[in-house]
């Protein structure tokens, strides 16, 4: 596990996690790139952070999860840049995500990030 993954993100909720970011995808609006992130966050708007765990140079990423802590915004993870970019429907890897609206998963969005938010204590 990298330096920068605060908590191991439990089966269960990553099942979840990829279709919160599907639904979010589609109909919601995201920010895409660990600078897009960044600003996201730092401007308040970002509702969840998901970083991928497979990150080199983990500078890039690192300083994601302080941000979310001090904005009070819920962050994620998952295991690869790879799957996180299929996740949000480019052909490419990325390092971060920002889900600033989560469209019509509202229901499911805020069960969720409750949910990450217990488990990341």
């Amino acid at each position: 596990m990298a330096e920068y993954v605060k908590f191991k993100v439990p089966e269960e909720l990553r099942a979840r996690q990829s279709t919160v970011l599907e639904k979010a995808k589609r109909n919601g609006k995201i920010r895409i790139g660990a600078n897009e992130a960044t600003k996201a966050a730092e401007r308040g708007t970002a509702k969840l952070i998901v970083i991928a765990e497979d990150v080199s140079p983990p500078e890039i990423v690192m300083h994601l999860p302080i941000i979310c802590r001090e904005k009070n915004i819920a962050c994620s993870y998952v295991s690869t840049k790879k799957e996180l970019g299929d996740k949000v429907g480019i052909k490419v890897g990325t390092a971060a995500i920002a889900i600033l609206d989560e469209g019509d998963a509202k229901k499911d969005f805020e069960d969720f990030v409750k949910k990450i938010q217990e488990a990341a204590k």
